[in-house]
Parts: C-alpha cells; structure tokens; sequence
C-alpha cells in the first residue's frame, strides 16, 4: 500500500524557493483525489498556509526580513509514493 506524499515550499520575497515533504502512511488507503480537495479547503485561497499550524517544518530562510518577506508556505501537491514515512 503507497503512502501519501505532501509537498509544499516557502517562496521570500525575491521569489527564492524552499521545497520540503512529509510522507505519511495511508492505512485507510484515502483517494488522493478527495484528500487534495479536503486539504484545499482549508487553505488560505487554496493556496498558503502556516507551518507551525499546520505542525510542519518550517522552510523559511535564514535571513529573513521583516518588511518584505511573509510568513505563509504554500501548497504544491500530494501524491503517492513507495517512499517511507518520514513524519
């Protein structure tokens, strides 16, 4: 049975990108397709979220600044993997 894969990164102001992933198990064996339309709607616009609300590592960069760069991640995808939970 594959696992889940949920990918997302963190885009600062001069548009520069981190990319993470949690996998998780999928015991229930959860149709991808209504769990990317769960997750979308409980998005900020089907898009941004907050990490640390979400218990996800945060990507952000280390030089951060105040006035310019936001604090939401954004969503890429989910999809099956055969790779290991890593949560």
């Amino acid at each position: 049975m594959p696992n889940i894969k949920f990918s997302y990164f963190y885009r600062d102001a001069g548009n520069y990108k981190q990319f993470g992933y949690i996998i998780f198990s999928d015991p229930d064996d959860v149709d991808i397709v209504q769990l990317e339309i769960l997750i979308r709607n409980k998005l900020i616009d089907e898009t941004w979220f907050y990490a640390d609300q979400w218990h996800l590592p945060d990507l952000h960069f280390d030089g951060w600044n105040n006035q310019l760069d936001n604090t939401f991640h954004e969503f890429d995808c989910i999809n099956y993997t055969d790779e290991a939970t890593n949560t």
